[in-house]
């Protein structure tokens, strides 16, 4: 939303943020826990090289402007760590260890390429930096983070969109399902919403999904989200997910367990992304593209963000998805875990209904699927559900060009919502 002081801040709105951020650092609990230990040496790989992530804090009265440009190792500074690729957690799997990431393989036919809009710019690379050939970034995990989160790196009482609505999981999707799906892209609008309560996030992805709902469920996953218990903050991150047992015991978010493989060396997985969207403000909404496909031929599921080759997920995670999926889907969802009884104040997409629109309401558009001949073609006939429009709620529509698209979100609590 727009701010109503003199100047934008970026990123932290006060120096009073600021001073917050110190004590917390400065009260951050000790480790108590040896498992808690061995999963911080197993997540923090041997390093070439060490990036810290500057974080721009401006504070403005009507008299005078002070500028910080920081370099300090507090809860909302980051590190990333240049990891030769070989390294990276998904090498613990013994289907990985000894072998080395795969070449990107031929990309969808009728692939948008660099000419669709993209504004993907990571706080961590505005300065000039980027790891080295031959490494991959990710994102150091500190004593904090695991301390943070009881289920370190996975979704709480996850499940997925048009399953029995029995977790505090609520979501805003639009969906195709009944054939055979092989990849997707999308553009998927930037927000910070507001996330009110500890174990809550806020997030807009796409789903590839086959399986049964209830115990054997294939997934991969991707997208952006505010989730303040996972990162330590309240910043959009680009993120990626997967399981292939329903959320059961299988998966993670990012490079937190031996899952996904990263390939690139300037996109970090679970890292800030810089450029949100302004309310009322047509001219400052921003985007992301993002494209998942199935190589035919070795059975991995490939990301692109832009037109960036990021990673894969490995054929073998998978059982289900290791012929194609069976159902997409794309929208937002929030995490409601009611702490006084009534129903979270936690935004989804800019915390606005989807009927105001555009620069108001959080969209995705340009939606494709990639078919069996590898071909990336216009998804039709979207189903769109919300699990309580009076939250939260979906209106689609077709473009000029003859492509889905959809506005999703809402505030949470209001006096519908209660």
């Amino acid at each position: 939303m727009a701010a109503n002081t003199c100047c934008r801040p970026i990123l932290i709105p006060s120096a009073v943020s600021l001073v917050v951020l110190l004590l917390l650092a400065a009260t951050a609990p000790a480790f108590s826990s040896s498992e808690g230990r061995t999963l911080l040496e197993r997540l923090n790989k041997p390093s070439v090289k060490t990036v810290q992530v500057r974080h721009l804090i401006l504070y403005c009265s009507f008299f005078f402007i002070i500028i910080f440009y920081l370099r300090l190792d507090l809860p909302f500074a980051g590190l990333i760590d240049c990891v030769p690729s070989h390294l990276q957690p998904a090498f613990d799997h013994p289907m990985l260890k000894g072998s080395k990431p795969l070449d990107p393989p031929e990309r969808p036919r009728c692939h948008t390429g660099d000419g669709m809009a993209d504004d993907f710019v990571q706080l961590w690379t505005t300065s000039g930096e980027t790891c080295p050939e031959g490494t991959v970034p990710i994102r150091r995990t500190k004593e904090e983070d695991i301390l943070r989160i009881e289920m370190f790196g996975r979704k709480p009482f996850a499940r997925v969109p048009q399953s029995t609505n029995v977790s505090n999981h609520e979501y805003a999707i639009g969906l195709v399902e009944g054939e055979q799906y092989y990849g997707a892209q999308a553009l998927f609008n930037v927000w910070a919403p507001q996330v009110a309560n500890r174990g809550e996030f806020s997030l807009s992805q796409l789903w590839i999904i086959s399986g049964n709902f209830s115990k054997d469920l294939n997934t991969v996953e991707t997208g952006w989200q505010v989730y303040p218990e996972l990162y330590g903050d309240s910043l959009p991150r680009f993120f990626v997910y997967w399981t292939n047992d329903s959320y059961q015991n299988t998966g993670c978010y990012n490079l937190y367990c031996s899952g996904f493989v990263q390939t690139n060396n300037s996109v970090a997985v679970g890292a800030t992304i810089t450029k949100t969207s302004t309310y009322n403000d047509t001219n400052l909404q921003y985007v992301i593209r993002i494209t998942v496909w199935k190589d035919q031929k070795t059975g991995n599921w490939w990301l692109q963000q832009g037109s960036t080759v990021v990673g894969y997920w490995p054929s073998f995670l998978f059982s289900n998805l290791a012929s194609s999926g069976t159902m997409v889907e794309f929208g937002g969802e929030i995490v409601n875990i009611r702490p006084s009884g009534n129903h979270t104040d936690t935004q989804m997409g800019s915390g606005h209904f989807a009927e105001e629109g555009f620069g108001r309401a959080a969209y995705i558009s340009s939606i494709r699927i990639v078919d069996s001949n590898d071909t990336l073609i216009p998804a039709r006939n979207l189903t769109y559900y919300a699990d309580n429009p009076n939250c939260y709620d979906v209106q689609g529509g077709v473009d000029n060009s003859g492509e889905s698209f959809f506005y999703f979100g809402g505030p949470g609590r209001n006096a519908r919502c209660p």
